[in-house]
């Protein structure tokens, strides 16, 4: 049995997503921005939010043992984003994933989990090489991903008739 995700930072705790998580996930796929970078998701309701977590990240820690996490507050264990590793069908590298909820960007938390999360990826799980892929507009992951350590490599289409990704790289 895989022993599920606990890391805690100095201000945050990184968890895996659980069913009971799904109004928080409502909320965060239907942010604006979420949509906008990420894309809509169809969560429509508290249902489709249990649907995403199950068939998502909780399939993806079953079969990989990693996935997208939930991160809180340490002191309060307020929800205020996502942040882990994924593996797509369409991407032949793990990928680091990140968003948090309007009101928690800005205060230096993406970059806190996204390091936990790296070097738990990194020295945890052995993965030399992780990836990240963003549109070319969004500035805010493209700063992060730069503070982070990753480079940018190339800029692509998952599919013909599809917008342009940048794909960015860190080795370790």
């Amino acid at each position: 049995m895989i022993t599920p995700l606990v890391i805690e930072t100095p201000r945050l705790k990184i968890r895996w997503l659980e069913v009971g998580d799904a109004a928080f996930i409502y909320t965060l796929v239907n942010d604006p921005t979420w949509i906008r970078y990420i894309g809509d998701k169809n969560v429509s309701n508290l249902e489709d939010a249990k649907t995403y977590i199950a068939t998502g990240p909780v399939e993806m820690y079953r079969n990989l043992g990693f996935g997208l996490n939930h991160v809180s507050l340490k002191e309060d264990d307020t929800s205020i984003g996502i942040c882990g590793l994924l593996k797509r069908e369409t991407l032949d590298e793990v990928e680091i994933g990140f968003a948090l909820l309007p009101e928690f960007r800005g205060q230096g938390y993406a970059f806190e989990a996204a390091t936990a999360v790296l070097e738990h990826g990194c020295s945890g799980l052995g993965i030399s090489r992780i990836v990240a892929i963003l549109s070319p507009d969004n500035r805010a992951s493209r700063k992060l991903l730069c503070k982070l350590g990753f480079e940018f490599e190339s800029s692509f289409k998952k599919e013909p008739n599809s917008d342009t990704l940048d794909l960015y790289v860190i080795n370790r």
